[in-house]
């Protein structure tokens, strides 16, 4: 999978929140932004989960 970067304006509180977070969950900044989209879209139902089901199933 391709990814493409882009720009993201956070409010510093916010920004050391996500930091924080990250530093917890043993993942950089951007991995756990990524990882919080993720768990939105399955939540959302915008994305399937890895298995290939829908993630309320």
């Amino acid at each position: 999978m391709a990814k493409k970067p882009f720009a993201l304006r956070l409010d510093e509180k916010m920004m050391q929140a996500v930091e924080k977070w990250a530093e917890d969950e043993f993942r950089s900044t951007n991995g756990q932004i990524e990882w919080i989209i993720h768990e939105a879209l399955k939540k959302a139902r915008r994305i399937q989960s890895k298995n290939g089901q829908d993630s309320k199933s």
